[in-house]
């Protein structure tokens, strides 16, 4: 749906990695970068409401319904949300890119993932990002990340 609305964003984290064959955990939801143009912000408002997102919630199965515009959008750091086809997460500033989208999409990769073609985040932004953000959940699959990274050589990066 993102694609079909021209929405420009970067996957990031652990489905970024796993596109680029990391043998890691895959997680419950997708996180993304968008581009911060106003533009763009409103063309991921379209998209949203086409994918019926909900802020995500404890205790809300199908999360909570919120009114949305570019502007509103953008005025947030991190927004996560759930729709019918599952969870994602949107991160303007990811751990270690203060700049977001910008600072990660001139080393992203286009993959196709089934019948679709995504903008993913270089292994060694997604390791960065890990390395930076600090939590648990992150510095346990590091280990494997490096692995991955230094087995591909350096035309693989």
């Amino acid at each position: 749906m993102l694609n079909k609305h021209r929405v420009r964003h970067v996957v990031i984290g652990a489905f970024a990695a796993i596109a680029q064959q990391a043998p890691i955990p895959a997680t419950r939801d997708i996180d993304l970068t968008p581009e911060d143009s106003p533009e763009n912000l409103e063309r991921l408002s379209d998209a949203l409401r086409a994918l019926d997102a909900r802020i995500r919630a404890q205790g809300a199965r199908d999360g909570l319904p919120f009114d949305h515009d570019g502007s509103s959008l953008g005025a947030g750091a991190m927004w996560t949300l759930i729709c019918p086809d599952g969870e994602f997460d949107i991160s303007f500033r990811p751990s270690g890119f203060g700049c977001g989208f910008e600072d990660l999409i001139d080393r992203a990769h286009l993959v196709r993932v089934a019948d679709v073609e995504v903008m993913v985040a270089d292994l060694d932004d997604v390791i960065r990002s890990k390395e930076e953000a600090g939590r648990p959940k992150d510095l346990r699959v590091l280990p494997l990340l490096y692995r991955h990274r230094d087995s591909r050589g350096p035309s693989a990066r």
